[in-house]
């Protein structure tokens, strides 16, 4: 590829361009980033002694053109499929892959890290992070340019400014970013600045230092200020889809060392595909759809859990002006995009910055309103600590909507929610719930919203069962607070499963009878706190219990259950814990992690049969 004219260049990238829409077109994936970043990402490593020059993209989404560049062109038909190529960088993929993303906000502490390491071992080479500017609205970016400014060191970051993330960006600094003045309004802004600044020897002064540099005049009015109160050197903004001002400016930065630089690079989300540049939004992720039209392959018709949850907040907040929703910049995908164009003063999107969000959160519940913050498990992570001491300590009544809870199937381990159930379990004040169906979804929603302290509610990726629905709100009813349901009788053994997973444990439940066994089964429905006399009598009656749940085996419900047993002096009750396994799964089809983890229904009459002919 370095052998090739800039004409060629331009040839090779609408091929690229062609491939990634016809995978994706099959595969489903993250398509309208890709698509914005092609010219971006051949300059990279035209210019780039990669990958000794390590290039590391942020979250990571948007490598697809990297992927095909760097040997796996004949790979990239398997993307996201099941033992095939991952969607987001992968360091045992291929050299040229030199960090795990998945996460936003990581590439410049990631490359400042590399940065001091090659210099300390006397390596000459360069790090480059690529973020986008939503990326740039999150915590950790800051700290990591914080950190550079001061070390001084050859550090070299790209953003990538297309002003989405995933929803449209929102806040003071993507604002800021999107501040393009083109000639004619920098000449009038100039024009009226020095008819101002003639008029005293102060605003003269003023005007013979601008006039030294027309950077530094812009400086004024680009992001280029803001960077350079970091100490960054900035440069910029650059079209990103000119490889001749693109391949200019980086062999400048290549060939100097110059400190810290910032290259300001502007793109189009979805360049290329006209339906992608129509609606990136929807195409910043998306499954299967027709190549020519663009329009989604139709789903089997059943209702998803997000939505769900989206339309049942929506209803209530019609009801009570005390409901307010947060986002971190996941508007659609968590189901709030009709909630916000409802209640637009009540609807918060904070951007890619899930701690803000929760604790932002706190602060509304602490003026007497009712909030809801929905972020996919996964991103949760991000955020435990302002849950422990920002909502829970002080007992504040935040909602956390949990959504894809589980495994979620294409996204692979940096996606997959199946940690929530460990990290949220040991939280006093927090009440942590599973809903069996969608209409247990429901009633937990509205039980959550009106508890008066924090509430967890974890919901799976996907359809749900197509069970009916609450014809009104005024069939809903608060839960009560660490009540299971008794979904089954029986009486050699005791199925225990959670959430998404009851359904599972029920058909087990029919097998096992065919075949001897009588199962009984309990809908938890709370994880914390537990239906302790329930449990313990059917565990009692029974002698053997399998506990089911789409989280790590390590500190999740089956942990739970042991702890309440041991507590109870049930010392002899034989046990059976499903769950996943202590490692990072692999992306996949839900049905085949499940599968894999023993979490199917065949999976559950096996250890259950296992367990009685102990």
């Amino acid at each position: 590829m370095r052998q090739l004219t800039v004409p060629q260049l331009y040839e090779l990238a609408q091929d690229i361009r062609e491939v990634i829409v016809e995978t994706v077109a099959r595969t489903g994936g993250h398509l309208a980033p890709s698509l914005g970043v092609v010219e971006l990402t051949l300059a990279l490593h035209y210019v780039f002694d990669t990958p000794h020059d390590k290039l590391i993209w942020d979250v990571g989404h948007q490598a697809y053109a990297h992927k095909i560049l760097t040997g796996r062109r004949e790979q990239f038909a398997t993307l996201r499929q099941y033992k095939g190529m991952s969607g987001f960088p992968k360091m045992n993929e291929s050299p040229y892959d030199a960090f795990e993303t998945g996460h936003s906000s990581t590439s410049i502490s990631a490359a400042l890290g590399m940065t001091l390491g090659k210099a300390l071992r006397g390596d000459q080479h360069r790090a480059i992070a690529v973020i986008g500017d939503g990326s740039m609205t999150a915590g950790l970016a800051f700290e990591a340019l914080n950190q550079a400014g001061h070390l001084d060191k050859n550090l070299i970051v790209i953003l990538n400014d297309n002003e989405m993330s995933i929803s449209p960006n929102v806040g003071a600094l993507s604002s800021f970013l999107s501040r393009k003045l083109s000639g004619k309004t920098m000449s009038r802004v100039k024009a009226h600045l020095v008819e101002k600044l003639q008029d005293s020897d102060v605003g003269e002064n003023i005007l013979n230092i601008l006039r030294k540099s027309e950077e530094s005049f812009k400086s004024f009015f680009t992001p280029g200020m803001l960077f350079e109160a970091f100490k960054f050197n900035y440069v910029g903004p650059l079209d990103g889809h000119n490889l001749e001002d693109l391949l200019e400016t980086l062999e400048t930065v290549r060939d100097n060392s110059l400190g810290p630089m910032l290259i300001h690079v502007l793109t189009r989300k979805g360049k290329g595909y006209p339906p992608a540049e129509k609606n990136p939004d929807i195409f910043h992720g998306i499954g299967p759809f027709d190549l020519i039209s663009g329009q989604p392959h139709p789903s089997k018709g059943l209702v998803s859990y997000t939505k769900v949850f989206g339309d049942t907040i929506a209803d209530l907040a019609h009801r009570d002006e005390k409901i307010v929703a947060i986002s971190a910049a996941m508007v659609s995908g968590t189901g709030l995009k009709r909630f916000a164009e409802a209640f637009p003063d009540r609807f918060f999107d904070v951007g890619i910055a899930e701690q803000h969000a929760v604790t932002f959160s706190a602060g509304l519940a602490c003026e007497g309103l009712r909030p809801v913050v929905a972020i996919y498990s996964t991103f949760f992570q991000r955020a435990l600590d302002q849950i422990i001491h920002d909502i829970c300590i002080p007992n504040l009544p935040v909602t956390l909507a949990i959504d894809r809870a589980g495994v979620v199937g294409d996204d692979g381990p940096t996606h997959h929610g199946v940690f929530d159930l460990s990290f949220l379990r040991y939280i006093p004040n927090l009440v942590l719930m599973a809903p069996a169906d969608e209409a247990d979804l429901q009633q937990m929603l509205f039980t959550a919203i009106y508890h008066n302290g924090p509430v967890a509610l974890r919901y799976p990726r996907g359809a749900g069962l197509g069970v009916a629905l609450a014809e009104s709100l005024d069939s809903l009813e608060k839960l009560e607070i660490g009540r299971g349901v008794l979904l089954r009788p029986g009486r050699d053994i005791l199925l225990l499963p959670v959430g998404n997973r009851v359904q599972p444990a029920m058909a087990a439940a029919e097998d096992l009878a065919r075949r001897g066994i009588e199962a009984a089964v309990i809908n938890p429905r709370f994880i914390k706190p537990l239906d302790a006399e329930l449990i313990c009598h059917w565990a009692a009656e029974t002698g053997r219990v399998v506990t089911i749940e789409d989280n790590v085996r390590a500190g999740g419900f089956g942990s739970a259950i042991l702890e309440l047993f041991s507590g109870r002096g049930l010392y002899s009750i034989q046990t059976c814990l499903l769950g996943h396994p202590d490692s990072f799964m692999e992306h996949g089809p839900q049905k085949i992690l499940w599968q894999n983890s023993q979490l199917d229904t065949p999976a559950i009459v096996q250890a259950a049969e296992r367990l009685v002919a102990r």
